[in-house]
């Protein structure tokens, strides 16, 4: 099953992003979660109760670019979010297809190091960005 990318969101789902958005933004300006750490509580919390905090330590080595700078983390973080959360892996093909393409049309590139070159201190936003982003898209099944 795909989803229309064009659908228009209600107000609650709009309310749901922003406040994954300012939750993953929150938690990893707390300094206790990196940014693939963040967006993977954030989406548990919201739609995964059933899993257990621990499953965040799965994506810990995603944060910085997994500690060398390629894959931003929060993206890494995402993906398996909608992995776990999700369990199809048509569905999740697509739907990381979509916040890989998402991103790289918002920030260029989805390499850490370059982001971090060319966007200094951008993290906790693009952290938030990305939490609210798999909410949009979680939102939608």
């Amino acid at each position: 099953m795909f989803w229309n990318k064009k659908k228009i969101l209600s107000q609650e789902e709009l309310d749901l992003n922003t406040q994954c958005q300012a939750e993953a933004e929150q938690l990893y300006r707390s300094g206790n979660f990196n940014c693939a750490e963040a967006v993977m509580e954030t989406a548990r919390r919201h739609f995964a109760t059933h899993l257990p905090e621990s499953i965040v330590g799965s994506v810990s080595g995603f944060g910085g670019g997994s500690s060398s700078g390629c894959i931003c983390g929060a993206v890494s973080g995402g993906t398996v979010a909608l992995g776990l959360i999700l369990a199809d892996k048509k569905e999740t093909n697509h739907l990381t297809k979509e916040l890989h393409t998402w991103f790289k049309e918002k920030y260029g590139v989805t390499c850490c190091k370059i982001i971090r070159q060319n966007h200094k201190g951008v993290c906790p936003v693009l952290t938030g960005e990305v939490a609210g982003k798999v909410a949009e898209m979680l939102g939608r099944k």
